[in-house]
């Protein structure tokens, strides 16, 4: 049986819209953060139960110093509910990275909720930076059978 859907709300955000080396932003290192995009997903009431928030994040990278491994969250609220890691590669290899990954938040609660994507460098004696595009958005939708 087939899935029926109903929109609920839809959010982007899209804070660099280009690669660019001359305004790049250092990628943090543990436990520090960078933030890289913000959005906001309406869930209207309780009778949107069952649902599910898609959401998908698009970040441009580049490897400045050994090989990085950075970790992408997305926070709800404040609340880390996905992550994943990323090995990048600095010079003698590939240095410009498109890194694009996709959670899904099911059966949020009625009301606003804020989505946060950030990144972090965790190996130390390394350097990654963000250089764009950055692109977030989340897509809620009222799922039933």
């Amino acid at each position: 049986m087939v899935s029926a859907v109903r929109i609920l709300d839809k959010a982007t955000s899209q804070p660099r819209s280009r690669f660019n080396l001359g305004s790049a932003t250092t990628i943090r290192r543990s436990p520090g953060r960078t933030q890289l995009a913000t959005i906001r997903i309406r869930i209207p009431s309780v009778k949107s139960q069952p649902n599910r928030v898609e959401l998908v994040a698009s970040v441009g990278v580049r490897g400045v110093t050994g090989i990085a491994q950075v970790l992408f969250r997305i926070f709800r609220d404040g609340r880390e509910i996905y992550n994943t890691l990323q090995g990048i590669e600095s010079s003698g290899s590939e240095q410009n990275y498109i890194v694009t990954f996709q959670a899904i938040d099911r059966n949020v609660k009625s009301g606003s909720h804020v989505y946060t994507v950030t990144a972090e460098n965790q190996t130390a004696n390394t350097k990654a930076v963000i250089v764009g595009p950055i692109s977030f958005s989340g897509l809620a939708v009222k799922t039933r059978s």
